[in-house]
């Protein structure tokens, strides 16, 4: 029995050195990030701006890809009929970029192909303009939060020494540890605001992509049409006729 209760006694007594120990060692995130100095201000910010235009474009592009995969065939069939109001209205009632593209398409009817092509593309290219704005910020945050860190770092690490140069015959181990710490933790938060950007410029760029093959893939169908004269209205008096 006196044995059994030694062996407990000295279980709890590690139990508890051990517990101690850990709660000494261990840190929070936002605890980490206050011994960064400003410049994890200055990420703090950029993460801030990365996540807005994150969320911002991707409501834009994913309203941009929602385009009725019958649009085109719609506009080709109101073109044929001789209804050019009624293919107009339907471009204008549908905001994205395919449906502004074969408007101006529409609007340069009864001039040569490739104007009209022309007057297509354009819009398309201003179009795609739209979809990337405020991605290069984005590119910028990707590649310059990981140097913003590492400036950081190099900073705390000068300050570590300077403080060992003047602690003179007293230096201290836990003088420079504690410095280096502090310092690598602005590398470590830009890091993760460059990994973070990076992933979601990508994304967004793929999803842009996807938005241009549809917008290339309707153009072709619209061109398509009025080459082989699917499109072309029967006579112009019936162009006005809905």
């Amino acid at each position: 029995m006196l044995l059994t209760v030694l062996l407990q006694t000295a279980a709890d007594e590690v139990a508890t050195t051990v517990t101690e120990v850990a709660e000494q060692s261990s840190f929070s995130l936002l605890g980490m990030a206050s011994k960064g100095g400003w410049l994890m201000i200055v990420l703090a910010i950029l993460s801030i701006i990365a996540i807005y235009i994150f969320a911002e474009r991707l409501y834009a592009i994913n309203h941009a890809a929602k385009v009725d995969k019958n649009f085109t065939k719609d506009i080709t069939d109101y073109l044929q009929d001789g209804k050019k109001k009624s293919a107009l209205a339907l471009c204008k009632k549908s905001d994205t970029p395919v449906a502004r593209m074969l408007e101006k398409g529409i609007e340069r009817m009864g001039r040569p192909l490739h104007d009209i092509q022309a007057a297509v593309e354009n819009v398309g290219n201003l179009e795609v303009s739209r979809l990337e704005k405020s991605l290069p910020i984005l590119a910028s945050i990707a590649g310059g939060a990981p140097m913003i860190g590492f400036l950081g770092t190099v900073i705390g690490m000068v300050q570590a020494f300077f403080n060992m140069s003047q602690a003179g015959n007293n230096i201290d181990i836990t003088l420079l540890s504690g410095g280096i710490y502090t310092a690598m933790i602005t590398t470590v938060g830009g890091l993760i605001v460059g990994i973070i950007a990076y992933f979601c410029y990508n994304f967004l760029t793929s999803r842009i992509s996807d938005v241009v093959y549809k917008m290339e893939n309707s153009t072709i169908e619209f061109m398509d049409a009025l080459e082989s004269g699917a499109a072309a209205p029967k006579s112009d008096f019936e162009l006005e006729v809905e």
